[in-house]
């Protein structure tokens, strides 16, 4: 008879839920009233999150609750309630946006939505803002302004963690709305692809994330998060115009001249994109197109780019979307100047190349669904298309497809956040570059772990398997005409990667962290198979013998939140240590019939240890807004072993210093703006240290490169204006004024920079 005390214990408890009262309710932005999507509601371990109509409900024993309403990039709502037995509360909440930058919300760091406050690694967030008062052209053009972030070449660097790659193989991985957006066969960002007219926000993150989303991903991530359709419609349009200068040696202006084809080098585009809800369908649609022709003579560019992006919301657990882009175009470039005075600004040793036309475009859909259970399963996929057809043997197309399932569980009432997730990329290439046709494969699954059931501690934890393959002709035939064998043309590795990271806060805004990081990164298909040249006396060969590259980064850091009346930001200090065994770089390799030979070469352990500090903020200071965004990096890269007899120096102009090639030690970065009854003024100013060591064969040998930099020893400073009036509520006005001080620099050898340049914005919001 033991089931009957079973069976009064069931009805008991079934008594007890039939007496529970029920809260319902809907969670809205108070500014627009557009319902909110996973805002947490809770009273003590017991509660819901709402849905994509922001509605949600829980149960709860009668009596007295404090009910709150959380989410990042929010205030914190709650409100004090009495339930009586099987009661039905409807309670709707209205959140206010917060203005604290320590509460924005951030994706990045974890693959799901948290303030940027609580994040375990050091990440910086771009807003629109500063895009579009800096009339940035393309997103590598507003990364220069990040603390600790460089663009050589278009390769990103962060923290000196990378040099110079001659446009191929990066540490650093792009995603554009979480997806992989580099050239996979090369490892490189096409910034002309990405929509600088529709972007919410851009997140930087700083150290090893390969954990989190694989190998090119050593150094850090930069994600361009997308812009999304809203309530009521807006539609955004600008034009631009731009000149430059002459430069400071008069004698290197060559348009104007008789024998020029160009009387002023210009630069004209144009944005526009239109966001719209209509019933269950989202629709953004963006178009930019740029004409230039530049101040390096040859240097042009034509394009013309369309980003439809379309998301629809079948019921409040399932959406599907589809992003595209579509981007055509052509342009013209030199590798080498011709010296560096009256030929500092047209191309040299035949190094000038040009695009004769080429095609890329995106697919990607996407489908979210949320179970009962609480799950969230999501499938991000791209199809990427590349066509380019280039000079000098140098065309080339590829194909990727991706595809990524991941599963999500937060489960609030213990804190925990459980990320998983497989990915698979597929490549298939075919290129005069490389000699023939080949293909690649990436299979990974991760793990991702969030806890934070302790008072004002945050924990994170992940780890990630990756499986690497390239497929490639058996005989591969080298610089020097000798002959490799690859077995049967495949190369492949596996390795799994592990990261951890804490950040407990210690005060009402004060946030201290610590996170450590494995790095790993798998030679693309261009470092072991390039085959080109890009001068007279210089070109790449291949090395397949090239292999990964692996390490691990740290940090230790504090985020201090600052307010001053209704302005508000904070200050970030980090001190962080990053090493790598096996460094790739590309390097002097030998001599050929054909000239110098350079390399990616495993070119030992190296160790990259620094500071740095940044200031970010805004609001109301005075009659006006006040913007701020300023850091200074300071970095040592040094390889772990320096030594001539070991020949450890590969190459480098200074071997009485051990530092890595095409590093700045030391930078400083600041933008400024105020804001007054609509008119705006902002100062960008920017101070990079001498770069200490090239590539010897560069400065003994290209012409002009060693006056230069003993010309140019104490760095440079870059000084930029602004200023902006609002003529109404929809339209704005810009004009700006970059390099004011008309510096002389670059950023790598014999290429010079821009001169003083003007340009003019006008802007529409409607």
């Amino acid at each position: 008879m033991k089931f009957i005390p079973i069976l009064f214990s069931l009805l008991f408890v079934a008594s007890l839920s039939a007496q529970n009262a029920t809260i319902l309710g809907v969670v809205t932005d108070a500014s627009n009233h557009e319902p909110l999507l996973g805002v947490t509601i809770k009273s003590g371990n017991t509660g819901a999150i709402s849905d994509a109509n922001g509605a949600y409900q829980f149960q709860l024993p009668p009596g007295a609750y404090e009910i709150s309403w959380s989410i990042p990039g929010y205030e914190t709502a709650k409100k004090t309630i009495r339930l009586a037995a099987t009661q039905t509360l409807t309670l709707n909440q209205e959140l206010n946006s917060s203005d604290n930058l320590l509460q924005q919300v951030t994706v990045t760091s974890g693959k799901f939505e948290k303030p940027l406050g609580q994040v375990t690694v050091s990440l910086d967030v771009l807003k629109p803002r500063l895009i579009e008062n800096t009339n940035s052209t393309s997103v590598d053009k507003v990364l220069t302004k990040v603390p600790g972030v460089s663009i050589l070449d278009g390769q990103a660097s962060i923290r000196s963690g990378a040099g110079f790659s001659y446009g191929a193989g990066t540490r650093v991985l792009l995603l554009v709305d979480d997806i992989p957006a580099l050239q996979v066969d090369a490892g490189y960002p096409n910034w002309d692809d990405y929509p600088i007219e529709n972007i919410a926000q851009i997140e930087v993150l700083k150290g090893a994330a390969s954990a989190l989303y694989g190998s090119s991903a050593m150094n850090g991530i930069i994600n361009i998060r997308t812009g999304f359709a809203k309530d009521k419609p807006e539609t955004e349009f600008a034009v631009f115009g731009k000149t430059w200068g002459a430069p400071r040696d008069a004698s290197a202006k060559w348009w104007g001249t008789d024998s020029s084809e160009i009387v002023q080098p210009v630069e004209t585009g144009a944005s526009f994109v239109h966001r719209r809800k209509m019933g269950k369908l989202d629709m953004v649609v963006g178009a930019y197109s740029l004409y230039r022709d530049s101040y390096n003579r040859n240097t042009y560019s034509r394009y013309g780019r369309i980003t439809p992006n379309f998301r629809y919301r079948v019921n409040d657990r399932l959406t599907i979307g589809l992003n595209s882009t579509f981007n055509l175009g052509r342009s013209g470039s030199f590798f080498i100047w011709g010296n560096d005075s009256n030929l500092a600004l047209q191309p040299g040793l035949n190094s000038a190349s040009f695009s004769k036309g080429r095609f890329r475009y995106t697919i990607d859909p996407s489908i979210q669904y949320i179970d009962r259970a609480g799950f969230r399963h999501k499938f991000l996929g791209r199809y990427y298309s590349i066509n380019n057809n280039n000079s000098g043997n140098q065309s080339n197309s590829s194909k990727m497809y991706y595809g990524e399932y991941q599963i999500q569980r937060q489960l609030n009432h213990i804190g925990l956040v459980a990320t998983a997730g497989v990915v698979g990329i597929r490549t298939r290439v075919n290129a005069e570059l490389y000699g023939g046709k080949y293909a690649s494969e990436n299979l990974a699954s991760y793990l991702q772990l969030d806890y934070n059931g302790i008072k004002n501690l945050n924990l994170s934890a992940g780890i990630r398997y990756e499986k690497n393959l390239i497929y490639s002709p058996e005989y591969i035939r080298l610089a020097n005409n000798t002959i490799d064998t690859i077995p049967n043309g495949k190369s492949s590795e596996s390795k799994p990667v592990f990261r951890l990271g804490a950040n407990y806060q210690i005060g009402k805004a004060t946030y201290l962290r610590a996170s450590w990081g494995q790095a790993y990164r798998y030679p693309t298909i261009a470092e072991k198979f390039i085959t080109t040249k890009f001068s007279t006396i210089a070109g790449v060969g291949p090395n397949p013998d090239l292999v990964s590259e692996t390490g691990w980064s740290t940090e230790l850091g504090i985020k201090q939140g600052v307010k001053i009346g209704s302005w508000l930001g904070y200050v970030d200090l980090a001190a962080f240590w990053q090493e790598y065994q096996q460094m790739m770089e590309f390097v002097f390799a030998s001599f050929s019939l054909d000239g110098a030979v350079f390399q990616s070469k495993n070119q030992g352990d190296t160790r990259v240890r620094g500071l740095e500090l940044s200031v970010l903020g805004q609001g109301k200071l005075g009659p006006g807004q006040l913007f701020v965004l300023a850091g200074f990096t300071k970095t040592d890269p040094r390889y772990k072993l320096f030594s001539k007899a070991e020949n450890n120096y590969w190459g480098s102009s200074d071997t009485s210093k051990n530092v890595l090639k095409y590093r700045f030690r030391n930078t400083l970065k600041s933008d400024v703006e105020y804001v007054v009854k609509g008119f705006g003024l902002g100062v960008s100013a920017q101070y990079n240290s001498y770069m200490e060591s090239i590539d010897l064969l560069f400065q003994e040998v290209l012409p002009g490169v060693k006056p230069f930099r003993e010309k140019h020893k104490n760095g440079f400073t870059l000084l930029d204006l602004r200023g902006s009036y609002k003529v109404n509520k929809s339209m704005k006005i810009s004009i700006l004024c970059n390099n004011v001080l008309n510096t002389a620099y670059t950023l790598r050898p014999a290429l010079m920079e821009a001169p003083r340049n003007y340009t003019l914005r006008l802007e529409w919001k409607i």
